[in-house]
This record gives C-alpha cells, sequence and structure tokens, in this order.
C-alpha cells in the first residue's frame, strides 16, 4: 500500500496463473460432480492464490509494510473459505499438505529473485493441479484414477505452455529450450497416443503447433498471451467434451 494514495487490489503479475488455477479446479469440479463446497472452496483457492504473491514479493523486496498488509487480507479470507468445506470434508488438510514442499520451492526461488526459472514454474503448476485433485475430491468424496489422470492431463499441458512462453519471451535466443519445447510437445502426443489416450492427445494438438509453426515468429507478450488464453480455451473444451 502507498500511503496518501487510494490502494487498489494487488493482483499478480503473472496472467498465465490464473488458466493454471482455473483449469484443473474447473476439469476436477466437472469429473467429481458440482457440489455447492466447490464455491467456498474456489473462493478461498483463489484468495490462497492471491495471498501467495504479497508473502513471495515481501520475501524477495523485504518491503514487508507495503505487501504483508495485502497478505494478512487475502489469507484471513482464504482461511474463512476453506473452513465451509473443511468442517465437511477435513481430509481436505491432507491437499494443502502436499502443497507445501512446492510452495517452499517457490519460496526458494523468491529468495533467490530468480522466479523465472523453469522448476519454480513447475512447481507452481503442481501446486495448481493439486488444486483440481481438491476439488475433484469435494465432489465425489474420495480420488479415483481419472482425478490424477486430470491432474496429469493439465499438469502436462501447462509445462508445454512453460516452455513455449520461454521460447518466445525471455529463451527466444535459446537452443536448449526450442529443441526441449520441440521435443516435449511432440513426444507427449506420441506417448498419448501409445499408452491407449489418442483421443485426449487431440488437446495437445494445437499446443504442437504454436510451439512449432511460432518460434521464432516477432510476436508481442500481448500476443503470445492472446494466443494461449485461446489455446488454454481449446484444452479445456476438449478436454470437457471427452469426460461427457
Amino acid at each position: 500500500m502507498i500511503v496518501g494514495k487510494k490502494p487498489t487490489l494487488l493482483i499478480p503479475k503473472q496472467h498465465g496463473a490464473w488458466a493454471m488455477l482455473g483449469i484443473p479446479f474447473g476439469l476436477g469440479a466437472y469429473a467429481g460432480g458440482f457440489s455447492w463446497f466447490h464455491l467456498p472452496l474456489f473462493l478461498g483457492w483463489l484468495c490462497l492464490h492471491l495471498a501467495t504473491y504479497p508473502f513471495l514479493m515481501t520475501v524477495k523486496t523485504k518491503r514487508k509494510n507495503e505487501y504483508m498488509p495485502w497478505f494478512y487480507c487475502y489469507f484471513s479470507f482464504a482461511v474463512m473459505m476453506f473452513l465451509i468445506p473443511l468442517l465437511y470434508h477435513p481430509m481436505l488438510i491432507n491437499f494443502g499438505i502436499a502443497m507445501v514442499p512446492f510452495f517452499l520451492m517457490n519460496l526458494y526461488y523468491a529468495k533467490k529473485k530468480n522466479e523465472r526459472a523453469f522448476f519454480n514454474d513447475v512447481a507452481a503448476i503442481a501446486a495448481f493441479c493439486i488444486g483440481g485433485l481438491a476439488s475433484f475430491y469435494v465432489g465425489r468424496g474420495a480420488l479415483t484414477i481419472q482425478a490424477f489422470e486430470l491432474s496429469l492431463f493439465s499438469f502436462l499441458f501447462f509445462i508445454g505452455s512453460t516452455f513455449y512462453v520461454k521460447t518466445m519471451i525471455r529463451e527466444k535466443k535459446n537452443s536448449i529450450y526450442k529443441w526441449g519445447s520441440w521435443i516435449y510437445h511432440f513426444l507427449l502426443i506420441v506417448v498419448l497416443v501409445m499408452i491407449g489416450y489418442p483421443l485426449f492427445a487431440l488437446a495437445y494438438v494445437p499446443s504442437v503447433i504454436r510451439a512449432i509453426s511460432l518460434y521464432g515468429k516477432s510476436l508481442s507478450v500481448t500476443k503470445v498471451g492472446i494466443l494461449e488464453i485461446a489455446n488454454s480455451a481449446y484444452f479445456l473444451l476438449v478436454m470437457l467434451i471427452f469426460l461427457s
């Protein structure tokens, strides 16, 4: 907050994280069965995500007075929302415990001021996908193979998105990332077909096409972001169709 000025909401700057927040959760709710508990669970999940940003910024910048009031605000609301489904599904606490190692990784990279590191992104994606498992659990009352499959599908999609965005912006001249991205996207399709998921492999086809065809093209950050929004929407739509 800035003294003397009207405070505005502090929102994380990683815009791609919104898809990571919503898609695994939405798929989990759809496949597990919608429940009214999903509303407070999602509001808590949203506020927890909002709370992590000022906390990590405090670790990174040491500007406690600027960021921590936002953390207290967001985190307090998250706790209040989580208490509602927790009263009926106390096992949900295990999902929070499972996220701790990944948050500690984010904390480490924030302290090193290296939040753009690839493995920092991987840790964040893993935590978001655990949120998808929690969403499934609230609807079904248990975790099934399908829950883990959906979480894995989301994880694989966003890893590919991470590779692609890095090759288009921060690592666009790094041949290691280029080949890593191309090989990853190609093998993703091949492996899914080989292990018996040919229909779900269709959800990743645009990802492969854009990873190869757009590499080296001069696209603004805004255009890259818009294309990823469209690709994420396609992924979600295909997943929902084949879950029906």
